[in-house]
């Protein structure tokens, strides 16, 4: 094969090499910061073993040769610090439907009687309910299980450390 052109060179400064080495030596970091900082130091134009190709580094790493190149584009585009960190997400997930006024609220009412002409609360009856006491604006019936279920469990680790 050829000798491949680079478009994406990676020339690390001593510094940048000294904290990839770190790095990759690391226990405390991520596995995934740690593979990057290996594709970074082997793709060093200055590594002391020579350049070695794309495919060379994948099967050293353990990443797929398009892993490696992204890295590599990631590298020259945004700098060390935005290649080896995780981005954070720019929504941070769905924020809580229940917050712990609404959760005791679900709580005694779950405990409360049922409606009439029912034997026990169901989940869509808890759902319909929570809705029409305007407890929560909207709500699915699993959300409601998870939210039922913590709290019986916080409830019986409450019980057992309290006996």
């Amino acid at each position: 094969m050829g000798q491949q052109v680079r478009k994406w060179v990676v020339e690390l400064s001593v510094e940048q090499r000294a904290e990839l080495q770190k790095t990759a030596r690391s226990q405390k970091c991520s596995s995934l910061m740690v593979k990057r900082a290996r594709v970074l130091l082997l793709s060093d134009v200055s590594h002391p073993e020579g350049r070695r190709t794309d495919e060379q580094i994948a099967a050293l790493v353990g990443m797929t040769r398009r892993q490696v190149q992204r890295i590599r584009s990631k590298f020259s585009h945004e700098g060390l610090e935005a290649t080896t960190r995780r981005k954070v997400r720019s929504d941070q997930g769905t924020p809580k439907v229940f917050d712990g006024r609404a959760e005791a609220q679900l709580v005694t009412l779950s405990c409360s009687t049922p409606p009439e002409g029912h034997q026990r609360w169901t989940l869509r009856l808890l759902v319909d309910e929570l809705s029409r006491l305007q407890i929560v604006t909207s709500v699915c019936p699993e959300t409601v299980r998870k939210t039922l279920k913590k709290t019986t469990e916080t409830m019986a680790v409450s019980s057992l450390l309290h006996s």
